[in-house]
């Protein structure tokens, strides 16, 4: 093979070679399951999920403490009252629906 073939060859392979390069550093960064565009979008859901986890978990210890508390006669009333809609004699009760 003359020189001049050989170069022409070397040079294409050259940029054969840089253009797979390219095609894979952009299938990795972008395109594949794995690839660090998903990694940071999983990274942020993530972040979301612990903060409402962690929000739910003070919510879940204040029920806790709630529940613990025993009951006294005010309690009694006002579960009686709001939940089976009870009411004391002579008393006027306007029921309120949530719309």
């Amino acid at each position: 093979m003359p020189k001049r073939e050989q170069k022409f060859l070397v040079r294409h392979k050259k940029r054969l070679l840089a253009t797979a390069a390219l095609l894979l550093l952009v299938w990795i960064l972008l395109l594949d399951t794995h690839s660090l565009w998903t990694r940071f979008a999983l990274r942020a859901e993530q972040r979301v999920l612990r903060a409402e986890n962690a929000l739910l978990s003070a919510d879940i210890d204040r029920v806790k403490t709630l529940m613990e508390r025993p009951l006294n006669a005010a309690d009694i009333e006002r579960i009686a009252r709001e939940k089976y809609s009870m009411q004391r004699p002579g008393e006027l009760v306007y029921p309120l629906v949530d719309p």
